[in-house]
């Protein structure tokens, strides 16, 4: 699935190329602060962890947010944004004796923080750190025998509300639309002492976006 979807925009980027070339003789305007709304898909998963026989499929969720472009003449910019997105995955593991089946939605409140290097009017390359706030978790478990007392487990856990994490990506510009595309990794994990029975992890996601510039 990862395949296709990096296939999918690949694909998009090429065919978008010819036509971002062609329109962009119609206006440079790299130098000018840009606003602008997003929204779009996270493809999220966990990695670097650590727990009893777990093991952790992707999963889809939304992402949807605001953008500013701060231009330093041309080339560069510096871009931050705010989102609310959601991640999570899909996983199974053993916990008190008994396997358990587990789909966890979280949402978080991203703001990454971008350095941007723009060659041309129609496309901008971004990377750098971002911070990422948990306000809300789901977990949706399948039955089992022991589903309550590992229900309680998950529920008392010592959850790290307060991470950083790395972000890069690229945008395509064509006139006020933006498509963009972006890769995230967590720098530290979900626990936040480490001390617990349940799985720990680090978040990774693949973010498709689809934006307006308003001016």
């Amino acid at each position: 699935m990862k395949k296709s979807i990096f296939s999918l925009l690949i694909t998009s980027t090429i065919a978008l190329s010819g036509y971002g070339l062609a329109t962009e003789g119609g206006g440079d305007n790299r130098d000018r602060m840009h606003l602008g709304a997003k929204l779009g898909l996270n493809y999220s998963n966990v990695y670097n962890t650590s727990g009893e026989n777990f093991v952790a499929d992707p999963k889809f969720g939304i992402a949807v947010g605001a953008f500013a472009t701060l231009p330093f003449g041309k080339l560069l910019a510096f871009q931050p944004e705010i989102l609310l997105s959601q991640k999570g995955f899909k996983g199974n593991g053993q916990l008190l004796g008994s396997p358990y089946s587990l789909t966890r939605t979280t949402t978080f409140i991203d703001v990454p923080l971008f350095f941007a290097v723009r060659p041309t009017g129609f496309l901008t390359l971004l990377i750098g750190p971002q911070y990422s706030y948990l306000v809300k978790q789901k977990d949706e478990f399948g039955s089992g025998p022991n589903s309550y007392l590992q229900e309680q487990e998950f529920k008392n856990d010592n959850i790290h509300k307060n991470i950083l994490c790395v972000v890069g990506g690229a945008d395509i510009n064509i006139d006020h639309f933006i498509i963009s595309a972006r890769a995230g990794w967590d720098v530290q994990k979900n626990n936040g002492d480490g001390s617990s029975a349940t799985p720990q992890y680090k978040n990774v996601w693949y973010q498709a976006t689809v934006g307006f510039r308003v001016f």
